[in-house]
């Protein structure tokens, strides 16, 4: 049974419910090209133009074992509210209307030049869903790795799994149940969801790049208004301090990447109640591949997903994702 399904609209599927212009569905493939992890998320709507609040339950009510003619005391759950906030993310794309024009298609020669801004504004995205923290650059959003920061010590540090580096020249596996009752981004309320870009058309820059003075361009505007919400930490697991430098093919010495990852799946409450994937950096997938042919625990295999070929292991995709650093400090 298939792992992926889910009710949730990732930005293509949102794309197709907008207006139809042609360019909003091209550029949410874009994006898709450039950032495996988009593939994935699901998007909602926040309750708040800045911020989205929501409700967890932080305690489960327990029942009482009645005896004849006993009373029973009525009970409830305890719930908490947390808010999530969310960032402006902005660029301009500006080229002279003159060399556009020059090779007889405008339209092709714009776009290509903003597929540079369009690579950007992806991976700050993702770079900021890895690492993002309100506490250090506040107009951004938080991302995963400040949540499931501590070994020990924090109710998160149960999904946080040590692979046993130390220092510097580490990185992280990350498993994330997606889903509206666990993890999934948010877009502003009355907003649309994802990069939205409006073409200018031709403006006058009063001051030219070269020397000063007055020139004609085409002008793009990109924004993306998005933040993060993990309502449920239980969907979200870590495997961290894995010391790239000691890694083996056999899994000799160094971490056992594959024995990781098969604990990390028995840390995800319900796997059929999200969308689960894996992200991990370039380095680490190779390794995973490595690894496998010397393994006898054979559950990782390639599958045809949207008619892609795509990495699994027990059914859930592993996804690359080149915002993960390579040179984490071990986490504590």
């Amino acid at each position: 049974m298939s792992l992926l399904a889910s009710n949730n609209p990732t930005l293509v599927d949102l794309a197709k419910r907008l207006d139809p212009d042609g360019k909003v569905a091209m550029i949410a493939e874009l994006l898709n090209q450039t950032n495996e992890m988009l593939l994935d998320i699901p998007w909602i709507e926040a309750n708040g133009a800045t911020s989205h609040r929501t409700t967890i339950r932080t305690g489960i009510p327990a029942p009482t074992w009645r005896s004849l003619y006993g009373g029973v005391q009525p009970v409830k759950s305890t719930t908490a509210q947390v808010t999530e906030g969310m960032g402006m993310l902005e660029a301009y794309g500006e080229v002279d209307k003159a060399l556009a024009d020059l090779n007889g298609n405008t339209a092709e020669f714009r776009l290509s030049e903003d597929k540079a801004i369009i690579e950007g504004i992806s991976q700050e995205v993702a770079k900021t869903i890895m690492y993002g923290n309100e506490g250090t650059k506040p107009e951004s959003f938080t991302g995963l790795a400040p949540r499931l920061g501590k070994k020990t010590g924090a109710a998160s540090s149960d999904n946080v799994i040590d692979a046993g580096g130390s220092s510097t020249g580490c990185t992280s596996i990350w498993l994330v149940g997606w889903g509206e009752n666990s993890v999934f981004g948010l877009y502003p309320k009355g907003s649309k969801a994802g990069l939205m870009a409006e073409d200018k058309g031709q403006v006058t820059l009063e001051t030219a790049p070269n020397g000063g003075g007055r020139m004609e361009a085409y002008r793009m505007h990109y924004r993306w208004d998005c933040g993060l919400s993990v309502r449920d930490w239980r969907y979200v697991v870590r495997i961290a301090n894995i010391k790239i430098a000691t890694l083996t093919k056999d899994a000799s010495a160094g971490a056992d990447l594959l024995d990781l990852i098969a604990q990390a799946i028995e840390q995800i409450p319900n796997l059929q109640a999200c969308r689960p994937a894996f992200y991990c950096s370039r380095t680490i997938k190779s390794w995973l591949r490595r690894q496998q042919k010397n393994s006898k625990n054979v559950f990782i295999g390639m599958e045809q997903v949207a008619g892609q070929h795509v990495t699994m292991i027990d059914g859930i995709p592993v996804r690359r994702v080149d915002a993960i650093s390579n040179n984490e400090t071990a986490i504590p």
